[in-house]
């Protein structure tokens, strides 16, 4: 009997397997929408921070420990109701962002059309000065928190938080690991920075003006992944994360 032919090699990931890009075959415009997203999320999480005070938009961690310290009685009063706020508001944006991706089988560009109109929406109401009462002040939060639970559903690469991120670039340049794409990772983690400080520097000259600098980030990601790539077709992102994305919730 004749021999099986042997066996072919595994072919090599291609870019939308990584999951850097959604658009054609120009990964640099995915890297550049995810770093645009992740300065979105420190512009929007220092103006919440700022405008609203002792709270954050997307960070969920840096709020279980402000709610903590505040139930030992440290912080100003109201941080209980505000951290509650934004977790709630967060688990709702999150699960719309699922829900949309997952049940209805929305492409990213979607995902962060809704986001973009919601931190738009935070954007003129602030700017116009519509925000003046508390309870005003905690549906600003609201808005801004469900724009960051969609945009925490976005992407394999996680965005808007970077604790493991970090992590494991730091592990890698323990050992001497550090790998090609490190680069970007590294540009990420700089690009929460850049955010943070045009929505502080905004605040402090400009304050009508403090929350667009995360709408006009997301937008420009919005415009990056809508735009077909080569090709002329959107693709799925279906790959599983690479070491330095771990986000085990999962994504669009």
């Amino acid at each position: 009997m004749p021999s099986a032919p042997p066996a072919l090699p595994p072919s090599p990931p291609s870019a939308s397997s990584s999951g850097a890009s959604l658009t054609g075959d120009t990964p640099w415009r995915g890297e550049t929408a995810l770093f645009l997203l992740s300065a979105a999320s420190g512009a929007a999480d220092a103006f919440v921070f700022l405008c609203v005070g002792q709270v954050f938009a997307g960070v969920m961690t840096g709020n279980l420990v402000l709610l903590g310290a505040s139930a030992a009685g440290a912080g100003e009063d109201g941080v209980v109701l505000k951290v509650a706020v934004a977790l709630g508001a967060y688990f709702c944006g999150v699960t719309a962002g699922a829900l949309m991706a997952g049940r209805r089988g929305f492409r990213v560009p979607v995902l962060l059309g809704v986001e973009v109109v919601l931190l738009g929406a935070a954007a003129v109401l602030w700017g116009l000065g519509l925000v003046t009462s508390y309870g005003e002040r905690l549906g600003l939060l609201a808005l801004v928190a469900v724009g960051m639970g969609v945009q925490g559903r976005v992407r394999v690469t996680p965005t808007n938080y970077f604790t493991g991120t970090l992590t494991s670039l730091a592990g890698r340049v323990a050992l001497r690991e550090l790998r090609a794409g490190d680069g970007w990772v590294l540009g990420r983690l700089a690009a929460v920075v850049v955010g943070a400080a045009v929505a502080a520097l905004a605040e402090r000259w400009w304050s009508p003006g403090a929350a667009l600098g995360a709408v006009m980030m997301a937008a420009g990601a919005l415009a990056l992944e809508t735009v077909p790539g080569r090709g002329g077709r959107f693709r799925r992102d279906k790959g599983k994360p690479r070491p330095d994305r771990g986000n085990p919730a999962g994504a669009a």
